[in-house]
């Protein structure tokens, strides 16, 4: 489901992997743990959100934000997760099992690393642990299995919007590259799928706009600063 876990279910984020060094300062034991959002009866702290901030960049390939801007996009994020953790944990959606993830992650090492001590030198570099990243893969599975069972079977594409989208992919495709043989069941599964993962999107948003609303959040705008 990329439409929505690209960013391996960092929201708003895009996945671009980046092999270069990158150098910041780690994380502090000093820093007095501090909560930042009430959601309900949870709560987000300072260190969620700096914890979520490296991970995110990690899996990015990116430099963590820490900015004030940053630091309110990860907590929107932690909002969201939230929401969703409330809701599978009061329903009976599938959760995945942590070996479920394993595949995944030797993947991730082996496109990006060139080395087992070259991955583990990141992830001191980016002050997380690979018990961190595991647990945001194993929560990114989870949050496609929630999207799969709550909102996809749901989803209806028309024929005839099918016809509109793939008219105009083929018309780019010949654009694109003359002469070549447009193969037409495969562009339209393509356009299929495509409209479905928008029309999922567009139901996860309105239920998570809908849960926000009924949900008491509070956000403590100094911690942020």
């Amino acid at each position: 489901m990329a439409h929505r876990l690209a960013l391996l279910w960092h929201r708003h984020s895009c996945v671009c992997f980046l092999l270069s060094p990158i150098f910041f300062p780690p994380a502090s034991a000093e820093i007095i743990d501090r909560m930042a959002v009430a959601v309900g009866s949870r709560a987000i702290t300072t260190s969620d959100i700096d914890r979520e901030t490296r991970i995110t960049a990690f899996l990015n390939g990116t430099a963590p934000d820490f900015s004030m801007a940053g630091k309110q996009a990860t907590a929107d994020r932690l909002v969201e997760q939230k929401l969703i953790q409330q809701e599978l944990e009061n329903s009976n959606y599938q959760f995945p099992d942590a070996g479920d993830i394993e595949p995944v992650l030797e993947k991730f090492k082996k496109d990006h690393y060139a080395s087992e001590s070259q991955y583990h030198s990141a992830l001191g570099t980016y002050g997380i642990t690979e018990q961190d990243v595991k647990g945001a893969l194993l929560w990114q599975r989870a949050v496609l299995l929630f999207i799969n069972a709550r909102f996809r079977p749901s989803v209806e594409v028309g024929d005839k919007e099918v016809e509109e989208y793939l008219q105009k992919e083929v018309a780019a495709a010949r654009a694109a590259h003359p002469g070549q043989t447009v193969d037409l069941e495969e562009l339209r599964s393509r356009v299929e799928e495509a409209i479905a993962a928008q029309r999922v999107d567009e139901a996860m948003n309105k239920w998570l706009e809908e849960v926000r609303r009924r949900t008491r959040v509070l956000i403590r705008m100094e911690v942020f600063r």
